[in-house]
């Protein structure tokens, strides 16, 4: 018995070490196969690096961008969903307004947030609740919206009813212009501070996106903020862009602006906001110019059209002008009655110049004077389509 239990023995020795000859070739094979991998990642990195030369010695101007005219058509041609909900929606929306009036005479402002475009919701609201204010839109959405203009437009509506005011009270008559002086944002708003406790109007400020791209800045909600502490002026926004509360300190928020905050998801598409964003899909040209042009003035009122029509028409019959004064279109459009004072036909200038329709330009006599940046067979196409 005692052999077998040496056969035995030496048997289970061998299956051992066989085994450990197994281990050993299988640690090898993961050793081999962890080489190899990090061959070919090396490899793949070198070869992506060469790639990425090749691919970063291109221009953009290589690239075969899309017509705009198709683009615009192809996006038009997609299904809107969900209308008969969003306009149910909106709807509720209306039943609101009685709440939201009742905080603004309270001098709160009013906050609007949620997902969708809100543009539409406040410019109704305003139309139909804000009959007893004087209302001033301003499209903050828009890059080349210029606060100095808006704190100018909002200084001469105060200085026109404060005119009014002395008038009556004295029996003098007041300087039609505003006071010399007002150079600076800073200035203009220190003026509207000073005369809005003498002043029996109310002004509100309706704001699509306080926090757009030229309005984030502090300066410029410095400068809303000491605005909205005028007992004659209110205050209506918007935001869309998730950290916008962070525009804001604990003072702006609840004594300055005071903002009553409101929910308000429409689900709407971000079509007019979107129009002015930057594209990189489609080719550009006069061709382009002319059709967002053309956009932009059918979603003005028709007066603001008919003053554009003017200033196009003067351009066209005086190709050699450097462009058209200021007062001049004014005597134009006033014996048009499309304007009833210049303060209005600023509001006018100030969304064209908003929307790159008009530019200003230095005359040789020194006045600053208009320009529509269009060519002659452009700005005749865009006449026509308007209608």
């Amino acid at each position: 018995m005692a052999p077998k239990r040496k056969k035995g023995g030496v048997e289970e020795g061998e299956v051992r070490a066989q085994e450990e000859v197994e281990v050993e070739e299988e640690e090898e094979d993961e050793e081999e196969e962890e080489l190899a991998f990090s061959r070919n990642y090396f490899l793949a990195k070198e070869v992506g690096s060469a790639s990425g030369k090749r691919s970063a010695a291109r221009k953009v101007s290589e690239i075969n961008l899309v017509d705009e005219q198709l683009l615009r058509a192809s996006l038009s041609e997609l299904p809107t969903k969900h209308e008969k909900e969003i306009g149910s929606l909106l709807e509720s929306y209306k039943g609101l307004y009685s709440n939201w009036l009742f905080e603004l005479r309270c001098s709160f402002g009013l906050l609007m947030y949620g997902f969708g475009s809100k543009k539409a919701l406040l410019e109704d609201f305003a139309s139909t609740t804000l009959t007893s204010y004087t209302v001033v839109v301003i499209n903050g959405y828009l890059a080349s919206v210029n606060l100095k203009q808006v704190m100018t437009t909002v200084a001469e509506i105060l200085w026109e009813h404060y005119k009014c005011k002395a008038k009556t009270s004295t029996g003098k008559k007041q300087q039609t212009q505003l006071p010399s002086g007002l150079k600076s944002v800073d200035d203009i708003v220190t003026f509207i501070v000073d005369i809005s406790d003498d002043c029996n109007c109310s002004v509100c400020l309706l704001i699509h996106n306080i926090d757009g791209p030229a309005l984030r800045d502090p300066d410029s909600q410095q400068h809303l903020a000491r605005v909205s502490c005028c007992s004659c002026i209110r205050l209506v926004a918007s935001i869309d862009h998730v950290n916008a509360p962070l525009l804001w300190d604990k003072k702006m928020v609840y004594t300055q602006f005071k903002w009553s905050w409101h929910h308000v998801p429409t689900f709407v598409p971000y079509k007019v906001e979107g129009l002015f964003n930057p594209l990189i899909l489609f080719s550009s040209g006069h061709v382009q110019t002319t059709k967002t042009a053309l956009v932009v003035l059918q979603s003005l009122t028709p007066n603001a059209q008919s003053v554009f029509r003017v200033l196009a028409e003067f351009q066209l019959a005086n190709e050699k002008e450097e462009g058209m004064h200021v007062s001049e279109l004014y005597t134009k459009c006033r014996e048009q009655f499309l304007v009833s004072s210049q303060v209005t036909l600023n509001a006018h200038l100030t969304e064209f110049k908003d929307h790159k329709l008009v530019k200003m330009r230095r005359h040789s006599d020194g006045q600053d004077c208009l320009h529509i940046p269009l060519p002659t067979n452009a700005l005749e196409k865009l006449l026509q389509e308007l209608v």
